[in-house]
């Protein structure tokens, strides 16, 4: 079991990030959310679920050891692999999920890709005693920050593209950033971003 790595980031990509661990490129999938807050050529230490299949070993990353716990969990679900098991991750955040399967919160789920309205039915029984109640309480009311738009540019930046690119794909997520009603989720926004990108190009 491979519990985290540590070393410097050698590259990143829409979906994952290598980390250089001594000499050797581990090739971690991350939620957009922890790719935004990782730099080339800085030092990183991601928590890791090492899934191991017949013809594969894919290690996936995590911001915090929270996060890694959520992820193994939400696989304990009947029909829940690793790959949607980061969907949800990538989608809500561990205590939003938290949330949402504490108050039965269907469209939460749905807002998943991949999960439907019977798929989301039968999450919220099977993870109801398994995910624990949630840690921190909700904000209410809290201003948009701003400080997103600097995290999502680095971002953009790190993952190669101009300068100007970057500020292009800032503008067009401007709108659903602002629409989000509190702290905006960076990682939702890349993923939003680089598809304004992909269209341009």
């Amino acid at each position: 079991m491979i519990a985290f790595v540590s070393g410097t980031v050698a590259a990143l990509a829409p979906d994952s990030a290598v980390v250089e661990v001594g000499g050797v490129g581990m090739a971690v999938q991350c939620t957009p959310d922890t790719l935004a807050k990782l730099r080339v050529g800085q030092a990183a230490r991601l928590h890791t679920s090492l899934v191991v299949r017949e013809d594969s070993l894919t290690l996936y990353g995590f911001a915090d050891d929270d996060e890694r716990q959520v992820f193994e969990l939400l696989q304990t679900a009947s029909g829940v692999g690793p790959r949607l098991a980061q969907a949800m991750l990538a989608t809500h955040r561990p205590d939003t999920l938290r949330r949402a399967v504490a108050t039965a919160d269907e469209k939460a789920l749905t807002a998943v890709p991949g999960i439907g309205k019977k798929g989301a039915q039968k999450l919220l029984l099977e993870l109801k005693d398994r995910l624990g109640a949630p840690i921190g309480a909700p904000a209410v009311g809290a201003p948009v920050s701003q400080g997103w738009r600097d995290q999502l540019h680095a971002a953009l930046i790190g993952l190669g593209y101009a300068t100007r690119e970057a500020d292009e794909a800032v503008t067009a997520v401007t709108p659903q950033a602002e629409a989000a009603g509190g702290a905006p989720q960076v990682g939702q926004l890349l993923k939003a971003a680089l598809q304004t990108l992909n269209r341009a190009r």
